[in-house]
């Protein structure tokens, strides 16, 4: 039986090992839980397994875990999923990465475009790349996932979309959408959003050259963070692992 609070590793976990858990986890599990020396916790380090094992606790400000025994693994996803997201202003970025990673996308590149604002170089987008890592593996964590989708460097728009291969690549923007084909199966698909001010025509044009379709998500125009989380739920039921 499963029991304890799930934390991310970056420890290779195995039976009958023993990890030292980062301050992180102290704080979260000693100071604000409050838990106690033997206490379950359940651990994963993105290797697609959850792992149980039991508190060992030194000090306030350290301790360990001992691993007794892995208790569930990831089924193989249906469907994989490269989210190239155009970088957004405040909270947005962080709650699209943390919705996209409940929602099962593996892979996310922040993108630059024409009309993003927001603009990072050197160490801001390093730290900023570490951040949003942060929040996807937080995201694992709440959601019960046990393989972390990797964020990416930020790219420019039209390296990504040049570069990128899928089976499939859809483009969201307020013109030239069509419906999806259901009746097609394919085994990865790269998702493009754009900003809140949307595409240039020069850009909707490059990616459509780079093989992109529009994709249909209704009448009203959404904004970024709401368009990328219903592309990725309507996927998701079409053809992932929503059903």
């Amino acid at each position: 039986m499963m029991s304890g609070p799930r934390i991310y590793t970056s420890e290779s976990l195995a039976s009958s090992t023993t990890i030292a858990l980062d301050d992180q986890a102290v704080t979260h599990l000693v100071r604000v839980l409050r838990m106690k020396k033997g206490d379950d916790v359940r651990l994963f380090n993105g290797d697609g397994s959850e792992y149980q094992a039991q508190l060992i606790i030194e000090s306030k400000k350290s301790a360990s875990a001992s691993v007794t025994h892995a208790i569930r693994q990831d089924a193989p996803l249906k469907l994989e999923i490269h989210l190239g997201q155009v970088i957004s202003k405040g909270d947005r970025m962080d709650f699209t990465i943390q919705k996209a990673t409940e929602l099962g996308v593996t892979d996310i590149t922040p993108l630059t475009s024409e009309r993003c604002d927001v603009r990072l170089k050197g160490d801001r987008m390093e730290k900023k790349l570490e951040h949003w890592q942060k929040v996807a593996i937080s995201a694992c964590e709440q959601s019960g996932r046990n393989t972390v989708p990797v964020v990416h460097p930020p790219k420019s728009l039209s390296d990504w979309s040049s570069g990128i291969e899928a089976d499939r690549k859809l483009l969201l923007h307020p013109h030239n959408q069509k419906p999806l084909v259901s009746d097609q199966s394919p085994e990865s698909i790269a998702l493009l959003v754009g900003p809140e001010g949307g595409f240039s025509d020069i850009e909707v044009t490059q990616c459509q050259e780079a093989g992109f379709d529009g994709l249909l998500l209704g009448p009203r125009i959404l904004r970024t963070e709401t368009a990328a989380l219903t592309a990725l739920s309507v996927l998701q039921y079409v053809w992932g692992d929503f059903r």
